[in-house]
């Protein structure tokens, strides 16, 4: 760039054509004061409105046309000097010395011109600073008093000066440049100063900053200070200059992005318009199309064509838009008043019952009621049926076969883990990713407004910060109010009335009381040995032989290996368990096809031994009678029926109990409360009374890592303890099961099928129960209890007197 000489700058910028309307013409020049013209003791002041003159600063003023030329030429004649002062509020009226800044320069009229617009410009050459001490005359042209501000000049070649100098010089450029206030003409005139002690001037008169910030610098004597001070200045200037340009940059950039899109968009829509193929359009008439297809009522049509409408107001390119779309397909897609015809030949559904699932006679006959009367009254208005038992018994297929059944559309929703009000309710549709609840979801799937919807684990259900789901379900599983379910995505209500629930749980207790009571407790009991059997060999052994690909003339699967594998690798009530062990011995044989090694086609149990292994579980065989104080008795688990023995033996000591065995707190009471009875009772088993006072009595239940609880093993502990004191042994083959009271009651207990079997596993063959327990036989297939022999006690002195012996144990130290 080639530098022009100072006189040149001012001469352009002097020239009456170079001068604009709103133009400040700021010209670095000499700013020595005419020695040979005294300075007159007061000056004309000459107000400054939002600017400030420096020394060695050239300034055009617009005055505007306020005031005539002729008129501003009598009252600056040309070359006079003036009090140029920045007034500090635009008021009307004479000033005083208040209104002005205290600190200002004197300048020399330079030029006064009438531009073309009828505009005054008066051109102003700042000389030297100087302090506003009074104004003298107050009037249109007011007279001020001053004295001049006495400077501490840097020396001339000073470095540190010349750096803060350069320093400046480069961040005012960086300054002008990013300021849209500012001519870009500036940077030259920047460039080419040269005078150190000129800069700091020209730029605290040409840069935009605070006025406030122009009267700290021109009231600066050093002028090291004054540079370090403008620095500081435009230094804060820079850093928002930059954040601006920054945050403007982004804007235009995303509203340029967002405008290329738009027209992107308006211009495929032309070109999609011309070619009959608008996507949109397109969508829209397929949505009217289907709405008028729909058996639902003139409410939905009414709220469709609304939701519609809203669509078609909306920016395709809108989040809301997307939003809407999904709610209409939604609401499109779900079964208004569509249903499928049910099929209620009960023969059929019998076959089919029968044919899927072995056993539960007692569950399949309620089922069968179940259709049955909703045949006869085409209302579903009954208590929700609620499935209860261990895991792998079925509940979850038998619900699929009532749909097969009844020739309805099954649908499937797991609750365990849901901890989310709004997973059955739904979300508000306005939320970002708002979508409908599973109930809706699902039956929006099983296309149908009847289906058989299988609520599975419903016991599983949680409570989480965002509500309670089993609240929730209150409403969906109420005959007397799910025909007006109200989903918040929806925000309608829809009707459920005809829909089959059928839920399923494997703890009855963990279910809430209010949702137990809106349902029909069925109770699913586990399968005896036979039942696995037969399931196995109906079901699951040619469900895994097709599974596997071997084929039926490849293998022959008999009763006793399956009833192997059942007593030694598996303890559940369920099947689940007994069809992956088939299935690991189908895929070993399978390999031994493939790799064309011989292999046996009737499968024994050495066979079974081989492939699985050594046996994983060994139950309970019955070990004899020859100590007192042992008794055999009868538990019920998830797995299904076992025996437990329960020992006792007394030592010397002060009559203290011990119980070991990992016992829960039901069976520490029934331990308390035997001991207590036998107490209570000593005459009739002829036992001293003070020997409850000189003999410790142990009660231990072996397997002492696995937990025990429950009442059934109170009967047998009263049994133990009156073996051990009166050292009379238990009859042999003997098993018992029963709540006790302290007034010597044997009450019923539960899970007497599994119990009985056990006992008949173990080789058992009396079995004494409570007598309220006789219904429960009542039930059980003559077949599975076939040799048992059952003895029904309704008070504990019977069961003492039927299953003591009456000699005592030889050999042993009498108790005294």
């Amino acid at each position: 760039m080639v530098k022009r000489s100072s006189k040149s700058i001012i001469d352009s910028f002097l020239s009456a054509e170079s001068i604009g309307k709103d133009a400040n013409i700021l010209v670095p020049v000499n700013s020595e004061l005419d020695e040979k013209a005294p300075l007159p003791k007061t000056l004309p002041l000459f107000p400054l409105k939002q600017m400030m003159l420096f020394p060695g600063v050239v300034l055009s003023v617009n005055i505007g046309r306020t005031i005539p030329t002729k008129k501003v030429e009598a009252m600056y004649p040309n070359k006079q000097y003036v009090g140029a002062f920045t007034q500090k509020n635009d008021i009307a009226g004479f000033l005083t010395i208040n209104d002005i800044s205290p600190y200002g320069t004197i300048a020399q009229v330079v030029r006064i011109l009438e531009l073309p617009d009828g505009d005054t410009v008066v051109i102003l050459h700042g000389k030297k600073r100087i302090v506003a001490e009074s104004i003298v005359k107050r009037s249109a042209s007011p007279q001020l008093k001053y004295k001049v501000f006495e400077e501490i000049v840097a020396k001339k070649g000073d470095p540190e000066y010349d750096a803060l100098a350069r320093t400046i010089k480069d961040l005012a450029i960086r300054v002008i440049d990013l300021s849209p206030e500012i001519s870009s003409e500036m940077i030259f005139v920047v460039k080419n100063i040269e005078d150190s002690n000129l800069i700091v001037n020209f730029i605290a008169t040409h840069v935009p900053i605070k006025i406030q910030e122009k009267e700290k610098l021109i009231g600066i004597a050093d002028q090291k200070q004054q540079a370090l001070t403008m620095l500081e200045i435009l230094a804060h200037e820079l850093q928002l200059l930059e954040l601006k340009y920054h945050i403007e940059s982004k804007i235009k950039t995303d509203f340029d992005k967002q405008q290329r899109e738009y027209m992107l968009r308006q211009q495929l829509r032309i070109i999609q318009e011309e070619l009959g193929s608008d996507p949109l359009s397109q969508e829209i008439k397929y949505l009217e199309e289907t709405s008028a297809r729909k058996k639902w009522g003139i409410e939905n049509q009414k709220i469709f064509e609304r939701e519609l409408k809203k669509l078609q107001r909306l920016n395709p390119a809108s989040i809301e838009y997307s939003n809407q779309l999904n709610y209409l397909y939604t609401f499109l897609d779900l079964p208004w008043n569509e249903y499928t015809k049910d099929n209620f030949d009960l023969k059929q559904a019998q076959k089919i019952l029968d044919k899927e699932h072995f056993g539960l006679d007692k569950v399949k006959e309620r089922l069968l009621e179940y259709l049955a009367v909703l045949k006869l009254k085409n209302d579903l208005k009954s208590p929700i049926l609620c499935l209860v038992g261990p895991p792998g018994v079925g509940k979850t297929s038998l619900g699929r076969s009532i749909a097969k059944a009844l020739k309805r559309n099954y649908v499937r929703m797991s609750l365990g883990g849901l901890h989310d009000e709004s997973e059955i309710r739904g979300h508000r549709k306005t939320y970002i990713g708002a979508m409908p609840g599973r109930i809706i979801q699902n039956i929006r799937k099983a296309k149908s407004a009847n289906p058989v919807f299988v609520l599975d684990e419903i016991d599983k259900m949680g409570i989480g910060a965002h509500g309670d789901p089993a609240s929730a379900l209150l409403e969906v599983l109420d005959p007397e109010q799910n025909s007006t379910f109200y989903d918040n995505y929806l925000e309608m209500e829809f009707d459920l009335s005809k829909v089959m629930f059928v839920a399923t749980a494997n703890n009855l207790m963990s279910i809430s009381p209010a949702l137990r009571d809106r349902m029909e407790m069925i109770e699913v009991n586990g399968y005896v040995l036979e039942e696995k059997i037969s399931i196995a060999q109906k079901h699951l052994v040619p469900k895994q032989i097709e599974a596997h690909g071997v084929g039926q003339q490849h293998l022959v699967f008999t009763s006793k290996p399956i009833a192997f594998i059942i007593e030694n690798y598996t303890r559940e009530s369920g099947v689940r368990e007994l069809d992956k062990a088939i299935a690991s011995v189908i895929r070993n044989l399978a390999k031994k096809i493939v790799l064309q090694v011989d292999f046996p086609r009737t499968l024994h149990v050495e066979h079974i031994r081989e492939i699985l292994g050594s046996p994983k579980y060994l139950y309970e065989r019955y070990q004899g009678n020859d100590y007192a104080g042992v008794v055999t008795g009868l538990a019920w688990t998830a797995e299904g029926g076992d025996i437990l023995f329960i020992e006792s033996s007394l030592s010397r000591g002060t009559g203290a109990l011990t119980l070991t065995g990992n016992l829960g707190s039901v069976m520490k009471e029934s331990a308390v409360i035997a001991l207590e009875y036998i107490k209570a009772n000593c005459r009739l088993l002829d036992i001293p009374y003070d020997v409850f006072e000189r003999w410790n009595i142990h009660i231990h239940v072996p397997d002492g890592a696995i937990p025990k609880d429950g009442p059934s093993a109170g009967l047998a502990m009263v049994v133990a303890m009156a073996s051990a004191f009166t050292r009379r042994k238990v009859r042999k083959k003997t098993a018992m099961t029963g709540e006790v009271t302290l007034r010597g009651k044997v009450m019923p207990v539960g899970g007497i099928k599994e119990k009985i079997l056990a006992a008949k596993r173990a080789d058992i063959t009396d079995i004494y129960l409570p007598a309220a327990n006789c219904k429960d036989i009542q039930e059980v297939n003559e077949l599975f209890i076939k040799g048992l022999n059952f003895i029904y006690i309704d008070d504990i002195s019977d069961a003492l007197q039927q299953t003591l012996l009456k000699e005592t144990v030889k050999g042993v130290l009498k108790i005294e």
